[in-house]
């Protein structure tokens, strides 16, 4: 299930709730594990409903390999929505089920129909902005922090299509103008602190140069290898974003979720994230 990826996502709620002005607290506090939750049972029902494909294109996946068969990853996946679902009840209540029904309807759609589609891209765009809303108890003030994400999302999908036969050279120019378009939108919120202020332009530019480097590289030479590593690097890349887009509400946030990225890196040395 991409362990590497999934500490790409718990911080998509601690941006919501901090773009809106409530950072997490009690119960709430446990609405990034529905975020994790989520991404986990799209990764399986990914697998799932990829297996015929994979079998011809990546065999060493966990179906195809033979490891995990296609009912268990389908039994897990539907496990694990639910999972996402109760924990964002029991955490948010109303208010957060509001955004995780759809999202979990939306990965499903995703995985199962869309993915195969022009439509694919957007689809996971959404189901990214969904899950930085399911953070925001007034989601109206979430909504710039929600856009950054899920146009990010939009550009590394859309690139991601690539990672086994390359990449159009114009799909890597249309991420690049994506990351372009994320860097603006998480740098010209308004932020009340001085501190805040230099945490969230620190963490816009790494994410800038981290994501826009290897995009840059698969513009120039948008060959499999290439688009592999520029669709890592914008998967891990959410982290400093998301660092970015909290700190206009809470530094300590901020660190926190900035934190993730080296545990990540290190850990997809082990484990492909994509």
């Amino acid at each position: 299930m991409r362990a590497p990826a999934a500490l790409t996502v718990w911080g998509d709620t601690v941006a919501g709730a901090a773009a809106a002005g409530t950072p997490l607290r009690g119960r709430r506090m446990l609405l990034p594990l529905s975020s994790v939750a989520f991404y986990w049972a799209g990764m399986a029902i990914n697998d799932w409903a990829d297996r015929e494909l994979d079998a011809v294109e990546r065999p060493e996946r966990p179906i195809p390999s033979g490891r995990v068969s296609p009912a268990a990853a389908l039994g897990t996946g539907a496990a694990l929505t639910a999972t996402g679902l109760g924990v964002a009840a029991f955490a948010g209540g109303r208010r957060a089920l509001r955004f995780a029904a759809p999202l979990a309807a939306t990965l499903w759609a995703y995985d199962t129909v869309l993915k195969k589609t022009p439509a694919g891209p957007f689809g996971m765009a959404a189901c990214r902005a969904l899950d930085v809303l399911l953070g925001a108890p007034d989601p109206g003030r979430a909504a710039g922090a929600a856009a950054a994400l899920g146009v990010h999302t939009l550009g590394v999908t859309a690139l991601s299509t690539g990672e086994v036969h390359g990449a159009a050279p114009s799909t890597a120019r249309a991420a690049l103008t994506g990351t372009a378009v994320a860097t603006a939108v998480a740098l010209g919120a308004p932020v009340r602190t001085p501190a805040r202020r230099i945490a969230g332009l620190a963490a816009g530019a790494v994410y800038a140069r981290f994501v826009g480097s290897a995009q840059l590289a698969a513009v120039r030479d948008p060959s499999a290898t290439i688009v592999r590593r520029a669709t890592g690097a914008g998967i891990h890349g959410m982290v400093p974003l998301q660092s970015a887009l909290t700190a206009r509400g809470s530094l300590s946030a901020a660190v926190a979720v900035a934190a993730a990225l080296p545990l990540a890196r290190a850990l997809s040395r082990k484990v492909s994230p994509t």
